[in-house]
């Protein structure tokens, strides 16, 4: 066990969300501190080596220590709290892990997609994550019955896609993209992940909005297509609950 814990965040950052849910589910209590990566504070300059979030700040033994990156934050997270939601089986949780590297390749895949300057490209784009969430369909129709990742139990794999379906709330009052149409097992995931508390909780009720506006002022081609529908006026209550 650890002392104090200090997740130091950004509103939109899909990687903060991860070490939120992983809080949560293990019932350790915490702070949230909010940085505005526009305009980084020098204390936080100081102790970022990336100059990114997540950092958790651990006090411990009257000292501080600053971990970074998510992956190392989540590992220690199962290293130090209780609740662990990695498998016991060596063998299932190298596969957890694999999965939850291809869900960072997913979130590098969906900045490429709202980054897309034309609309060729955001159309290329947008078939290859579908060709992603393909894999994870044939994964989750393969794998154990359930609303979660692996089943039933909540796992870290699920703390990643939570962040990841999230985004696709918001495209989907932008436009039809099609890029999770005809996977019925990954829509189940998604709906589980999505009125579950520990994920609806990380991040704060304005989270949509937020993300609208960043789209919009983003430059892209989606960014175009954002502003002319204007959809965050409009935007459900049911997305920022």
């Amino acid at each position: 066990m650890t002392g104090k814990l200090i997740l130091v965040s950004h509103h939109l950052c899909p990687y903060v969300q991860r070490a939120a849910i992983s809080l949560r589910e293990k019932g350790v209590p915490f702070e949230r501190i909010t940085v505005d990566l526009a305009n980084k504070p020098a204390w936080f300059k100081a102790i970022s080596p990336l100059g990114k979030v997540p950092l958790l700040r651990v006090e411990h033994d009257g000292q501080e220590t600053v971990i970074f990156e998510s992956a190392v934050i989540l590992e220690f997270l199962e290293e130090t709290q209780p609740n662990p939601l990695h498998p016991t089986d060596p063998y299932a949780r190298a596969r957890h892990r694999a999965w939850i590297e291809f869900g960072s390749a997913i979130l590098n895949a969906i900045g490429r997609f709202y980054s897309a300057p034309t609309e060729a490209a955001l159309l290329a784009e947008s078939e290859t994550l579908s060709a992603m969430f393909d894999r994870l369909e044939v994964e989750r129709a393969n794998g154990a019955a359930g609303p979660c990742f692996d089943g039933e139990r909540f796992s870290l794999v699920d703390a990643v896609y939570g962040p990841i379906f999230r985004y696709f709330d918001v495209f989907d009052r932008i436009g039809d993209f099609g890029i999770l149409d005809g996977k019925p097992h990954v829509q189940v995931w998604r709906e589980a992940l999505r009125i579950r508390p520990s994920v609806k909780g990380a991040v704060a009720p304005d989270y949509p909005q937020r993300l609208h506006a960043f789209l919009q002022a983003k430059g892209s081609h989606l960014s175009e297509i954002t502003r002319q529908g204007d959809p965050a006026i409009a935007l459900p209550q049911a997305l920022s609950a």
